[in-house]
């Protein structure tokens, strides 16, 4: 079949990356994935593309210097850090910290544990910074997971966000 289904699972299997690595490469051409359910994902949707999509894929990665260096490339990922609260109202001092592309579709997906989760603020940042930065603003705070926590004061968190950014290199886009 010239355009069938193809999941990004079984992309990132056949081209030996990250699905996570996959996913912003299909981000960055554009390319929207299909979500669906099959037997064997246990009720859960998968998302697919084509197979001419998939082709685009392979193009791009050839066009790429150092692509056997995923871990080089993803480092130098712009995106954003942000800062968000999680249960405003009933627990005021649990925050996520992290890094995305797409703040949107990440207060989304959080807003599934938790639905009353707001955006406190973002910076501009690249993916390599990601862990120092939690481990600089989170210092003192309470570990709940990976990157979620508690602190006294969610204001604190944001002006030691706002510091580390404050010395930061300017990666803003420009215009």
């Amino acid at each position: 079949m010239k355009n069938e289904l193809i999941s990004v699972i079984d992309v990132a299997k056949t081209l030996g990356k990250h699905k996570a690595y996959i996913f912003k490469v299909l981000s960055r051409l554009g390319i929207e994935t299909r979500k669906e359910k099959n037997s064997n994902s246990r009720g859960q949707k998968i998302a697919y593309i084509t197979s001419d999509e998939l082709s685009r894929v392979k193009e791009h990665l050839a066009e790429i210097v150092n692509d056997s260096e995923p871990s080089t490339i993803q480092a130098d990922i712009g995106g954003l850090f942000y800062l968000i609260q999680l249960e405003p109202s009933h627990d005021s001092g649990r925050f996520k910290l992290g890094f995305t592309i797409n703040i949107e579709e990440r207060l989304r997906s959080h807003k599934t544990a938790a639905p009353f989760s707001e955006i406190i603020k973002t910076w501009p940042c690249k993916q390599l910074w990601e862990k120092t930065v939690i481990d600089c603003v989170s210092y003192g705070c309470e570990r709940l997971h990976t990157e979620v926590f508690r602190a006294e004061s969610i204001d604190e968190v944001r002006l030691r966000c706002a510091q580390f950014f404050k010395m930061m290199p300017d990666i803003s886009p420009r215009e």
